[in-house]
């Protein structure tokens, strides 16, 4: 029997939780503009409100805001939602209703053994909803209701990515068929893990009490470079090979974000750089990152001003993204045996 042909798609997503960072930029939103721009690829990007009710229930203005911020900010990264098929989640019913079908294929042993579902549940698992155990099958709803064959993923979402394909498979041979892909990682390149400005130890979160760890994508280019001036070094000049980074964090971290907004090699970086003081060094990538940011910052604000703009956007995108869906879920039910009308 020969193998399916599945039209070559990208699927990937965040959460709309608010505060966008350089981490969320250089970890994923760069990413996936340049796997939009490069071609080959149909892009799906979408924003997972219903992913971002799991932990707890948000305020409806709140999440409704978060999720246009989202939107804001993957636009003035560079997705083109001409090229790109850019949702929120909840607008593609399709999403959870495969979720249920997965609900019903995946087993609970795989759900208990995420490592997610262990963290974010805690000592207090009883109290945790039936969403949250259940995430990772919406998850592989989100990619497989799109016959996604590759998923950008950084080291948080391996586990996941490999439950998807636990799923698809299982539900490929429970029911004789080919009918879901294997869908395959692509494994994030240099500086995908963008650290604390003032603790190279710790991952850059928006939730850390401190504004000065993190540059926000609505900071202005006042408030990048200014961060960047202060972010904790070291008092030893930059080395000559990247393994002279090894005990530095703090200076791994900042030649790192040099070299991914850069477009280059933290080894390139160091050629350029070394034996320079981090007060030389700072000012460079002050400018670097302003060049950069700064523009970003701008378009975000200017869509922030126009929430009916985003909306209309969303609109045609989950229109785009439901002539995708909607016979994929149709030839699930059947392969299953749901009459249909």
């Amino acid at each position: 029997m020969s193998e399916p042909t599945f039209t070559p798609r990208v699927f990937s997503g965040m959460q709309p939780s608010g505060g966008l960072t350089l981490g969320n930029y250089l970890g994923a939103m760069k990413r996936w503009v340049d796997m939009q721009d490069a071609g080959g690829f149909e892009t799906v990007y979408c924003m997972v409100d219903l992913h971002a009710i799991t932990a707890k229930l948000l305020d409806p203005d709140v999440l409704r805001n978060n999720t246009r911020e989202l939107c804001a900010g993957f636009i003035a990264a560079g997705i083109d939602p001409e090229k790109s098929i850019l949702i929120n989640q909840s607008q593609v019913p399709e999403h959870a209703q495969l979720a249920w079908i997965f609900n019903c294929i995946a087993r609970m042993g795989w759900m208990g053994r995420m490592t997610q579902w262990k963290d974010k549940a805690g000592k207090n698992a009883e109290a945790a909803s039936l969403g949250l155990f259940a995430y990772p099958a919406l998850m592989a709803a989100d990619i497989l209701v799109y016959h996604a064959t590759h998923v950008p993923v950084g080291e948080d979402q391996k586990q996941h990515l490999e439950l998807t394909r636990d799923i698809a498979a299982k539900f490929n041979h429970d029911y004789g068929v080919e009918f879901f892909p294997i869908t395959e990682p692509v494994i994030e390149g240099v500086a995908t893990r963008v650290m604390n400005l003032q603790d190279g130890t710790k991952k850059m979160s928006k939730s850390d009490p401190s504004d000065k760890t993190r540059i926000n994508l609505t900071d202005d280019a006042d408030a990048i470079a200014k961060k960047i001036r202060k972010a904790k070094t070291d008092p030893d000049p930059l080395p000559e090979v990247v393994g002279g980074l090894e005990t530095r964090p703090e200076a791994r971290n900042l030649v790192n974000i040099y070299a991914a907004l850069a477009e280059t090699t933290p080894q390139a970086v160091l050629d350029a750089h070394s034996g320079a003081m981090f007060g030389h060094f700072k000012m460079a990538l002050a400018d670097l990152a302003v060049e950069k940011l700064a523009p970003i910052s701008t378009e975000m604000k200017r869509l922030m001003n126009d929430p009916a703009e985003i909306d209309a956007i969303l609109g045609r995108g989950a229109e785009r993204a439901r002539e995708i869906t909607v016979p994929i879920l149709e030839r699930t039910y059947d392969i299953v045996g749901m009459l249909r009308s």
